[in-house]
């Protein structure tokens, strides 16, 4: 397994060759490819994702299939990664899974009675698009969305909004604006850093929010969360249960077991297996 930063798709295409070129397969060649949206998953063409500047109207599926042959299918990250801890992460048992991203993003992917539910346009599950709050940190394009509070991204926006305003004391003030991340908040709060912990509090009771409307809207067996909840989970989920409980309604959130991802880093690996294993399934007898 090789890992490398990505940049714009002139320098990192060609390094993805020099990598696939250096596997050992045998036949045809079936990739499969995870991507943050927005998408053109039928055609296999990245079309403009935020947080991939530059990578616009990219035939990543053609341009696999034009240099090595075989197939090639692409699709949304959190789909992808619903699918991978479905078979063989924490989503495993059960028929009815929501992954979230909570990581750079946030992003969703729908396991409903047993299978990968897409919508209409493929893009089912962008629950970071959804309003939680009149204003607050920008995620998805928009302030006060649930991506704006839980993400990577927007718990940086929040870090420096709550650290200006402080007037006290904290190790999140001795850092420059732009050493305020997710990161730097998780580091402090181990050390019992009082700001740092309120902060997570909070994003605990937006995620709470979130989570609820999703649990009283698709009833889940099981929402699987990654990246962020998956490794601050202790500082998250004591003002997230709170707010489930104001929330939700009790029988939904008495159904639903909430838990971190379980794959970890070998996540994108175990996606890019699901995306092929989904595709070929619905293609082959």
């Amino acid at each position: 397994m090789a890992r490398f930063s990505t940049g714009g798709p002139q320098e990192t295409l060609p390094r993805l060759a020099v990598e696939i070129e250096r596997l050992p397969i045998a036949g045809e060649r079936i990739f499969g490819v995870s991507c943050g949206g927005p998408l053109d998953a039928a055609r296999g063409v990245i079309l403009s994702p935020p947080n991939l500047p530059g990578w616009n109207r990219v035939a990543i599926a053609g341009e696999l299939t034009a240099r090595f042959g075989g197939r090639a299918f692409l699709m949304n990250d959190a789909n992808a990664c619903a699918l991978a801890e479905w078979q063989s992460g924490a989503g495993r048992g059960c028929r009815s899974m929501i992954f979230l991203t909570m990581g750079t993003g946030m992003g969703g992917g729908l396991i409903l009675d047993g299978r990968l539910y897409a919508g209409a346009t493929g893009d089912a599950g962008e629950v970071g698009h959804l309003r939680l709050a009149p204003d607050g940190p920008v995620g998805f394009g928009k302030a006060g969305s649930f991506e704006g509070f839980c993400s990577g991204g927007g718990i940086a926006q929040l870090a420096r909004a709550r650290v200006a305003a402080h007037a006290g004391d904290s190790l999140l003030k001795k850092l420059p604006p732009a050493e305020l991340t997710a990161h730097a908040v998780a580091h402090a709060a181990d050390r019992g850093d009082a700001l740092a912990l309120a902060l997570w509090a909070e994003v605990g009771t937006r995620l709470g929010e979130g989570l609820a409307l999703l649990i009283d809207v698709l009833n889940p067996e099981r929402i699987v969360i990654g990246s962020i909840y998956a490794r601050c989970e202790r500082f998250i989920a004591p003002a997230m249960r709170i707010a489930l409980g104001r929330e939700a309604l009790g029988p939904g959130v008495a159904a639903c077991r909430i838990v971190p991802a379980a794959l970890g880093d070998a996540l994108g690996s175990h996606a890019a297996l699901a995306i092929a294993r989904y595709h070929l399934s619905a293609i082959d007898p």
